[in-house]
C-alpha cells in the first residue's frame, strides 16, 4: 500500500473529529480524517441500543458555529434520540461537503513520531499516511467494557453490549438478563420491557435516577431559543456543566426542610440529572452532608413508586449521590411488572455464563435467550492504548501512561510532539460539543499560529519542522489542578469509571477534570494569551 501525505491527519468522525477536519480545511491544509466505522456519527455510530438518547437539552447538543443551522435544522423534542444525534451530524458532513475527505472502514494500528523529519507516521487497515499534526478524536465513552466472568462463550443464546449493538435482533417474548445499571443500563430497560416474555436486571451499585421529563418543544419555545441563542451561548460558557441549567448559589444547607423538599420536588418534576445536581443546591458534589440530603428525597421517591419491599430493597442506594449523574423516564416503574427483577450481585455475585444463562455464588442460575452486557466503557483513555502511539525517543504513549494518562489541558501530552487530543484523558464532565469546540479551537489556533511562523506545508521542498509540544511542567500542572479538584469533590468516593474502578487491573487515578466547564475554557484562554506558556516555545 502507498504512502499518502497531508498535512493533517484527524482520527475519528464524531462531534470532534468532524469540527476539526472543518476548521483545518479553512486554514487551507491538506487534511484527511479517517474513521473505523462505516459513516460518520462517533459515540451516536456505534451505541444502538433501544432508549439510546442524550441527556443534554436539544438545542446545545449541536454545535455553535454555523448559526444558519443552528436555526434552521429542525428538532422535536428537548433530548435527542441516537437516531437524531446521528442524522444532524449526517448532515453537517454533507452541509459542508466534508465527506469526500473522509475513509471509513480504516482502523488505525500504530503512530510513530520521526524525529528526523517531524512528521507521523501513521499506519492503518487501509495503508499508510505521512503527516505533520495528528489529531485524535477518539471519544470519552469508545470502548466497550466486557463483565469479567468466566464462560462468556459458553453462552447458547444472544450476547449484546449496548456499545456494540447489532443492526438486526429480536426480544419479543424473550427472557432477558441486563447486566449493570449505568446510563445505558437503565435507558434500555424502560425501552424493551414491554416486548420481552421476563427481564432480570443484575446489579452491583444501585443508582440514584431522576426523570428526563422528555417532551415536545412547541414552535414558539423554539422561536424563542432561536432569537436569544446569541445569550445562550454565552451563558453556558460560564457554567460548571453547560446544559443551559440555571444553576444554584445556595447550599442545601441554608435552607429549611419544607423549602429544601420543594427544591427537589420542582427539579424531579422538571426532569434532568443535571438540572437535579447542579440547578437544586451548589455543594451537592463537595459536601457530605448536602448530598446526603439528596439520597434521602431520592430514596424516599423510590420508596414511593416501587411496591416490592424486596426489589425496593435491592434498588435503594447506600452511597452518596456521587456517580456521573442518570436520568430516564419510568425507569423504578418497570419494577412494579411482575415479571421484572433485580438481582444484587454484590451481596450474591455473578458465579459464570452458563450454556442457558447466568449461574450466581449461592447456586441460582437464571436461564436467559438474551443477555444484554449493560457495563459501560473502559474509558477515557483505551482508544489510545489501542493504538501503539511512538512519541519522542521512541516512547510508547501507553509507557507514559502506565500508571494512569497525564495530559496539559486534555488536549496534549508532554513527549509527543504535534499530536492533539480532542477531549482527551482529563477533559471536563460538562456538555461534550461546548468543549470540543473550545478544544478545536484551541489547536486549530496552534497550528495556525506555528503555520503563520514558519509558512511552509508539507508539499514544499524542504518542508518546515514545525513542533508544537507541551512541556512536562504544563502536563504536571494540569494533572495537580485535576488531582485536587477531585480530592474536594465527592465523586471520588464511588467506584465509577471516573476514576478507573470499573474495570479490572486498571491504574487507579483521575481520569476526568471536574473543575467545570467554566474553568477548562478559562485555563484553555490563558493558555492562548500567554502565547502557550505551558508549550515549548513554537
Amino acid at each position: 500500500m502507498s504512502t499518502h501525505l497531508y498535512d493533517a491527519l484527524v482520527i475519528g468522525a464524531g462531534f470532534g473529529g468532524i469540527y476539526q477536519l472543518y476548521s483545518l480545511l479553512k486554514l487551507g491544509l491538506t487534511v484527511k480524517l479517517v474513521e473505523r466505522a462505516g459513516g460518520p456519527g462517533g459515540t451516536w455510530y456505534w451505541n444502538r441500543y433501544p432508549g439510546a438518547t442524550s441527556d443534554t437539552p436539544s438545542h446545545l447538543y449541536r454545535y455553535s458555529w454555523d448559526k444558519e443551522d443552528l436555526q434552521s435544522y429542525p428538532w422535536s423534542h428537548n433530548y435527542l434520540g441516537r437516531k437524531e444525534v446521528l442524522a444532524y451530524l449526517e448532515h453537517v458532513v454533507d452541509r459542508h461537503d466534508l465527506r469526500r475527505y473522509m475513509q471509513f472502514h480504516t482502523e488505525v494500528v500504530s503512530a510513530i513520531w520521526n524525529e528526523d523529519n517531524c512528521r507521523w507516521t501513521v499506519e492503518s487497515s487501509q495503508g499508510s499516511f505521512t503527516v505533520r499534526y495528528l489529531i485524535t478524536s477518539l471519544g470519552i465513552i469508545t470502548e466497550p467494557n466486557w463483565p469479567n466472568i468466566p464462560g462468556r462463550d459458553q453462552f447458547q443464546g444472544s450476547l449484546y453490549h449496548t456499545a456494540r449493538w447489532p443492526d438486526q435482533y429480536d426480544l419479543k417474548g424473550k427472557r432477558v438478563g441486563v447486566i449493570g445499571n449505568g446510563s445505558s443500563g437503565v435507558q434500555v430497560i424502560p425501552a424493551i420491557v414491554q416486548d420481552v416474555e421476563s427481564l432480570v436486571c443484575f446489579q452491583r451499585h444501585p443508582q440514584y435516577i431522576v426523570p428526563a421529563g422528555k417532551r415536545a418543544v412547541s414552535q414558539e419555545e423554539r422561536d424563542a431559543i432561536n432569537k436569544a441563542y446569541d445569550e445562550i451561548w454565552q451563558k453556558v460558557r460560564q457554567e460548571i456543566g453547560g446544559m443551559g441549567v440555571e444553576e444554584a448559589k445556595a447550599s442545601a444547607l441554608s435552607v429549611v426542610d419544607e423549602e429544601r423538599e420543594r427544591i427537589y420536588q420542582a427539579a424531579w418534576d422538571d426532569g434532568g440529572a443535571f438540572r437535579f445536581l447542579l440547578g437544586t443546591f451548589n455543594d451537592l458534589i463537595l459536601n457530605e452532608e448536602s448530598n446526603r440530603t439528596a439520597c434521602e428525597f431520592l430514596k424516599n421517591k423510590i420508596h414511593q413508586i416501587v411496591q416490592n419491599p424486596e426489589k425496593r430493597r435491592k434498588l435503594i442506594p447506600s452511597e452518596l449521590y456521587a456517580r456521573r449523574p442518570v436520568c430516564v423516564d419510568g425507569y423504578y416503574e418497570q419494577f412494579n411488572r411482575e415479571n421484572v427483577d433485580v438481582v444484587d450481585i454484590a451481596e450474591n455475585p455473578m458465579l459464570e455464563f452458563t450454556r442457558n444463562g447466568i449461574k450466581l455464588a449461592d447456586g441460582t442460575e437464571h436461564t436467559l435467550d438474551v443477555i444484554i452486557c449493560a457495563t459501560g466503557f473502559n474509558a477515557f483513555d483505551e482508544a489510545y492504548r489501542k493504538i501503539n502511539i511512538v512519541g519522542r525517543g521512541g516512547k510508547a504513549l501507553k509507557e507514559h501512561w502506565k500508571d494512569g494518562p497525564t495530559t496539559n489541558m486534555a488536549v496534549a501530552t508532554a513527549g509527543f510532539p504535534n499530536l492533539f487530543m480532542i477531549v482527551g484523558p482529563q477533559a471536563p464532565l460538562t456538555n461534550v460539543p461546548p468543549a470540543i469546540e473550545a478544544h478545536v479551537e484551541f489547536i486549530t489556533g496552534a497550528i495556525s499560529r506555528a503555520e503563520e511562523h514558519h509558512g511552509e506545508r508539507s508539499t514544499s521542498p524542504a518542508p518546515a519542522k514545525t513542533v508544537i509540544e507541551s512541556t512536562e511542567e504544563g502536563e504536571a500542572a494540569w494533572g495537580g489542578l485535576c488531582n485536587a479538584i477531585n480530592e474536594a469533590a465527592l465523586f471520588r468516593t464511588a467506584a465509577s469509571y471516573f476514576n478507573g474502578v470499573n474495570v479490572d487491573g486498571k491504574p487507579r487515578s483521575v481520569y476526568i477534570f471536574l473543575g467545570g466547564l467554566n474553568m477548562f475554557l478559562q485555563k484553555l484562554k490563558e493558555c492562548e494569551e500567554s502565547e502557550y506558556s505551558s508549550f515549548h516555545p513554537f
